[in-house]
């Protein structure tokens, strides 16, 4: 009997051990847009707004930044995209960095995939008008209003 009571056990621990492997916790994603001005000289500054929408809600952001390095001028961008690996709309808040370089002269478009320290992934394009010359690292925040 006592063979059988430990049997059961051990098939219980099995079976609610699989049974964990096989639900992980799921992330979902959600749809974002924004718009960011930036400016500068040496030091860049960045700054603006936008929505995410997850599970139907939208939720305002705000953004802002800073970059260093080889910055020249000003630029007005328009972001939209996805984001990626979030449980709720508060994990998309946190500091994004990135190395860039680039320009824009006019008219242009960009893309860019982001990472923040909660693991969220913002996967974004946009279309960017203004006159800027960088090469630079930057650091973009985002919050959640």
């Amino acid at each position: 009997m006592r063979l059988c009571s430990g049997f059961r056990a051990a098939l219980i621990a099995l079976v609610l051990g699989f049974g964990a492997l096989a639900s992980p916790a799921h992330a979902d994603s959600g749809s974002i847009s924004f718009r960011v001005l930036k400016g500068g000289w040496v030091i860049g500054a960045s700054g603006g707004s936008g929505t995410l929408i997850f599970h139907g809600q939208r939720y305002p952001i705000s953004i802002g930044g800073l970059s260093a390095g080889f910055v020249f001028g000003a630029s007005e961008t328009f972001f939209h995209g996805v984001v990626r690996n979030i449980r709720s709309p508060y994990d998309v808040s946190g500091v994004y960095g990135a190395a860039g370089a680039g320009a824009a002269v006019g008219a242009g478009g960009q893309a860019i995939v982001l990472t923040n320290d909660r693991g969220a992934v913002l996967e974004l394009t946009g279309f960017q008008v203004g006159l800027q010359v960088n090469v630079d690292l930057s650091g973009l925040s985002v919050s959640v209003r």
